[in-house]
């Protein structure tokens, strides 16, 4: 069980209460604004519209702004896999961070400390499998890219948090900018989509980005090249 957990709730939720079996995901986000401050009064502000289940400050406190049987209002329009709109079967988390329109800066480590604690918690009590732990940029790429290439995806990884690859660093970096054909970049796609991905017609140079920005992030430029084929060859054969 978590201790010292801090309240602000929030009015932006879905009622009646949701049934426990229905949330098998949780997504992280960054707050992207100028301030700690303002973000907490965007997220607990009923005209906001916007909201989360936790909050983790820059400091590590976690705030509980709606309990988890409710809906939050987090995701937005997503996808993953099969499902949309994963607002009904997810647990959102909003981490302090001014992101790439304030100042995009690294994670404490308080922040992440609190942060696998809390995933570790919710991953026990929801049953909820390492792959369906997600990125905003992940199940809303074509409008979002938080929590951002800094989010620590690899070490969350080896506490059982989340998905990541263990290939040969040196291995990837010679495949990298190495030129895919036509039927390998149609390989990849089909390889991303077993991830997870949902694209169908949506802008793929932004799904390309914001999958590099989670597993490839020393170099985001919306190109598939023979290390990002390599790497979603890898991720997709993780269940």
């Amino acid at each position: 069980m978590l201790t010292k957990i801090a309240i602000n709730y929030s009015p932006n939720f879905t009622t009646p209460a949701r049934n426990k079996k229905n949330i098998k995901y949780i997504v992280f986000h960054y707050t992207g604004m100028s301030s700690e401050s303002k973000a907490i009064n965007r997220l607990t502000d009923v005209k906001s519209k916007v909201s989360c289940h936790y909050f983790i400050k820059k400091n590590g406190e976690i705030i509980l702004m709606v309990p988890e049987k409710y809906e939050a209002w987090h995701a937005g329009i997503s996808a993953w896999k099969k499902d949309v709109y994963l607002n009904k079967s997810s647990i959102g988390i909003e981490i302090s961070n001014k992101g790439h329109r304030f100042g995009y800066e690294n994670y404490s480590k308080n922040q992440i400390n609190s942060l696998k604690k809390l995933s570790k918690f919710l991953i026990k009590k929801f049953k909820i499998k390492k792959t369906n732990i997600v990125g905003h940029s992940d199940i809303s790429f074509d409008r979002k890219i938080d929590p951002g290439e800094k989010f620590p995806w690899k070490l969350l990884s080896k506490n059982q948090i989340g998905i990541w690859h263990k290939i040969n660093k040196q291995k990837l970096y010679k495949l990298r900018k190495k030129k895919l054909t036509k039927i390998q970049q149609s390989t990849c796609l089909k390889f991303m989509q077993k991830i997870g991905y949902s694209f169908k017609k949506k802008n793929k140079i932004k799904l390309f980005k914001n999958f590099q920005r989670r597993f490839r992030q020393e170099l985001i430029n919306g190109i598939l090249d023979k290390e990002c084929l390599i790497i979603a060859e890898k991720l997709s054969k993780i269940s």
